[in-house]
């Protein structure tokens, strides 16, 4: 009776699926470098998040939300094919030169939406890789890239704000490039004579952290990673790229709002350099870092305001999430750490960006559908791994065995039928793979400092020669090492976490 009624639910929760019609649009918003405690729906009382706060309200605030890795392009990659970025070589944080790391020949996120007949888009962030080289024409087509991967449309920077090169990617080419200015990129060696932040701090608007690798060329007074030259038309400034950004995502929504589509706008806030737009900066009171999050809310609300004003927005699945926990002096001075004002970007957790401990991967994550989920707040585990397989199974599009392997499927659990998503979850900080079990945490000895760096990012890394226990049902802050009370339980989850990176050989 049980399977009958959830059989239902989804049943309704789908409408009559028809036509395409009246299969529900999807609006994936990734937010960067966000952590657990960073909205006020999620706890922060220093900070005011009304528009997500609003999202939470009509939909589900997931408790035990995660990304798969605790930096960005292997949480950009568990996303888009399902498969734990461990399992393949070459997922580490990309350099902003780096060839397209996604298989083209796999199933993806925007592949199973393409196939049911959606339109696919993709605006904002990309970073995981552009062309089969690192030597690639930017002054031509730059392919395979998004469009490879399933997207009709794209509109993107290549990798992060702080790398080379600066500049917007329309399908395959920069936009507003001037032949007569070819680019040039390298992370290999300084290439052109612009001034960079090594050489000329002088120029510098946004001071860099000494040691974290931003200063190199210039560009709109911040130093970036890596070397770039020529370009200079097309080249993006911090405050407007945001904008930019948003409002393609706008009119993409206006342009499909006549049949289902799909869109992932991946928002560049709260990661370095954080220059948001003028009427942000300095409204927080808790330095760039809070301004940014006061302006990717504020997006947050003007893509619910478009979706409304194209008449589609009870007809709208809405997810939001982050794609690791948050960092605060990542390489800039930017106010982050000395008007932090007791703010907690990571909530209760330990941890953050490139962590191994909870908050490295534990993120806010809401799902809304407007009349058709019912709002609540949930502990069910759930990973954005799992969208592939959760939204295969919404839309009846079956993925061929070797795919997504390690996607399950919790659509029950994101449509508010069922209180239970995953029974385990294989964490990824930057150096060491953890295990989630029915609660439990293993962290297996691992050698490596403590911490990240006290005197730069000043983040818990997790790392220990001794076994971690954590029973997180009962210690969320993981205060407790029940390890060496429980050693059947270390032995448990340490078999069976090498038997999870066995799977994949």
């Amino acid at each position: 009776m049980k399977k009958l009624l959830l059989a239902f639910g989804l049943a309704f929760a789908m409408g009559a699926a028809q036509g395409q019609s009246d299969k529900p649009n999807v609006v994936l918003i990734y937010v960067d470098d966000l952590g657990y405690g960073d909205l006020s729906c999620y706890g922060a009382t220093k900070i005011s998040t009304p528009h997500l706060d609003r999202l939470a309200a009509q939909g589900i605030r997931f408790t035990n939300g995660h990304s798969s890795s605790a930096t960005c392009t292997p949480s950009r990659y568990a996303l888009m094919t399902g498969q734990y970025p461990w399992r393949q070589s070459g997922t580490g944080i990309l350099p902003g030169d780096a060839a397209l790391i996604i298989p083209t020949d796999r199933t993806t996120l925007p592949k199973v939406f393409k196939h049911a007949g959606y339109k696919t888009g993709i605006v904002g962030k990309w970073h995981l890789g552009i062309g089969d080289a690192v030597e690639k024409a930017w002054n031509g087509e730059l392919k395979p890239g998004p469009n490879e991967t399933g997207f009709d449309y794209s509109f993107i920077f290549p990798a992060t704000a702080d790398r080379v090169p600066t500049v917007f990617v329309r399908n395959h080419k920069v936009v507003a490039l001037d032949p007569a200015d070819p680019i040039a990129v390298s992370y290999k060696e300084k290439i052109g004579n612009e001034p960079t932040g090594l050489e000329n701090p002088e120029l510098l608007k946004l001071k860099a952290t000494p040691n974290h690798g931003h200063n190199n060329t210039i560009v709109n007074g911040i130093g970036r990673i890596g070397y770039m030259t020529g370009g200079k038309l097309a080249r993006w400034t911090d405050e407007e790229m945001p904008m930019t950004f948003l409002q393609e995502a706008k009119d993409f929504i206006k342009a499909s709002s006549k049949a289902p589509f799909f869109l992932f706008y991946a928002l560049t806030e709260p990661h370095v350099p954080r220059m948001p737009s003028t009427i942000f900066k300095g409204k927080s009171g808790l330095g760039l870092r809070g301004d940014a999050i006061l302006q990717l809310d504020w997006a947050v609300g003007e893509i619910m305001n478009q979706l409304e004003a194209s008449g589609v927005d009870k007809n709208t699945i809405v997810i939001f999430s982050s794609d690791n926990g948050p960092v605060l002096d990542d390489g800039y001075l930017d106010g982050a750490v000395t008007q932090l004002n007791g703010h907690t970007p990571w909530g209760p957790l330990r941890g953050g960006k490139y962590s191994a401990l909870e908050a490295g991967t534990r993120v806010p994550f809401i799902v809304s559908w407007p009349g058709k989920i019912k709002p609540a707040v949930s502990d069910a585990l759930v990973c954005q791994i799992d969208l592939i397989a959760s939204f295969s199974k919404l839309l009846n599009q079956p993925v061929p065995a070797n795919d997504a392997k390690d996607s399950e499927d919790v659509i029950s659990a994101l449509m508010g039928q069922s209180e239970k998503g995953r029974s385990l979850l294989v964490q990824q900080g930057i150096t060491q793979l953890t295990v989630v079990k029915d609660g439990w945490k293993y962290i297996g000895p691992h050698k490596g400092p403590a911490n990240t760096n006290p005197k730069l990012t000043n983040i818990e890394t997790g790392n220990s020669m001794q076994p971690q226990l954590y029973h997180l049902t009962v210690d969320l802050g993981e205060k407790n090492n029940l390890a060496a009370r429980h050693p059947e339980k270390v032995k448990e989850l340490a078999a069976l976490l090498e038997s999870i990176k066995a799977q994949g050989k």
